[in-house]
């Protein structure tokens, strides 16, 4: 039976990967951490939790010890458009975070896991069907983060034999928890406007196609690699997956099968635009499919429903 600890746990790809591995491998084999204690009280309530910084190498240290932990699952991070905002603070965040778990994952042989983004390309990248090895030269701080956490990864592997995975994820949707700070966010408001307000007012123009993953999805992808034969795991970490691109047009359409009154404005946010026009709009995931297996389940038309069925029994307090 795996121990392992999450760190960045209540964030909104965190939250649903705490789940999930909880429900593998137990509430007690799974200890989470985060920065607060203020959200999700019975997800901290299910099992081991503690308040930690990412960067705090002894805090985090010592759990891994007590706990006899031997893979890790570092999620935290300052997303894209919040990073625009406070880039030094995002790079301190971001990189110091990363170095801290790889190196625990160093002195204490742990496997680990940490993603990357879609945020790692950038203008000079192919738009469609962005190869897995190609041009990474990102404009947003968050981009760099992620491309240099991509070679620091990959450095701790081929130096210190780390198990280091990973995967270059998309925008990601979810039903359960709120977005982060994202320039993906429209995604996941879209759809509690369309049932609150029955209009969405978009901060990205209807024509920006992005690639984009449903939260089940992302959870699998996070848990399939984790699980593979290392061996098969040429590129390790920083895989390609996709699951659909879409803009906001298509989107809106699709809720409109759901919904037939729902509109869609925009007031577009040019920070969030200029980052979502230097991202691919669609990704190539032909390695991770060959050497994990990688196969999504939900396009754009399963997600819209599901979304929709479950923030509506959400609204009306049903369970």
């Amino acid at each position: 039976m795996k121990n392992i600890l999450i760190i960045g746990s209540l964030g909104q790809l965190g939250s649903e990967i705490a789940i999930r591995l909880r429900q593998l491998y137990g509430n007690d084999h799974v200890v989470l951490t985060d920065i607060r204690s203020d959200t999700n009280q019975e997800l901290i309530a299910s099992g081991p939790f503690c308040v930690v910084d990412c960067r705090d190498g002894k805090a985090l240290s010592d759990l891994v010890v007590k706990h006899k932990i031997d893979t890790i699952y570092h999620l935290a991070a300052i997303l894209s458009a919040t990073a625009e905002k406070n880039p030094l603070q995002a790079w301190d965040v971001n990189m110091n975070g990363l170095m801290t778990a790889l190196e625990i994952a160093r002195i204490h042989k742990c496997a680990l896991f940490t993603p990357s983004s879609i945020g790692a390309f950038g203008p000079t990248t192919p738009k469609k069907f962005t190869p897995q090895d190609t041009i990474q030269r990102p404009t947003s701080m968050y981009g760099v983060s992620k491309v240099a956490g991509e070679l620091l990864c990959d450095y701790y592997h081929h130096k210190y034999d780390v198990d280091t995975r990973g995967v270059r994820y998309p925008g990601i949707i979810s039903s359960l928890t709120p977005p982060g700070g994202g320039t993906t966010d429209y995604a996941i408001e879209i759809y509690y406007a369309a049932l609150r307000d029955h209009h969405y007012e978009c901060f990205l123009q209807g024509d920006t196609y992005l690639d984009m993953m449903y939260m089940p999805d992302a959870v699998n992808a996070a848990v399939q690699i984790m699980e593979a034969d290392p061996s098969k795991l040429r590129h390790r970490n920083a895989f390609n997956v996709a699951a659909m691109s879409f803009c906001p047009e298509e989107q809106a359409a699709y809720i409109r099968t759901h919904i037939p009154n729902f509109t869609i404005s925009y007031r577009v946010d040019p920070v969030k635009q200029a980052i979502a026009d230097s991202w691919p709009d669609s990704l190539e995931d032909y390695a991770a499919r060959v050497e994990w297996g990688w196969k999504p389940t939900y396009d754009l038309a399963r997600m819209t429903s599901d979304m929709i069925q479950t923030i509506r029994k959400r609204m009306k307090g049903e369970k």
